[in-house]
């Protein structure tokens, strides 16, 4: 991630082309509560949040909700 990110935000005349064609959205970590205890795909309540973006519900998965809205945007 840090690799990305030091090349779109570089003076160089490719990183700035794909800064005036692109819009990047870059989300760090939607698990930060299920990888605090070991889990780098689920939630703390078990549920995989990488199945839940085609049917995610706001109240029961949160951040797959406001990531999906995000992006759509």
């Amino acid at each position: 991630m840090k690799g990305l990110l030091d090349f779109i935000l570089a003076d160089s005349t490719k990183a700035e082309l794909l800064r005036k064609q692109l819009i990047f959205k870059i989300v760090p970590m939607l698990n930060p509560d299920g990888v605090i205890v070991g889990n780098y795909r689920c939630s703390l309540t078990g549920r995989d949040l990488n199945r839940q973006y085609q049917s995610s519900i706001k109240e029961a998965f949160p951040t797959a909700w406001y990531l999906k809205n995000l992006i759509t945007r």
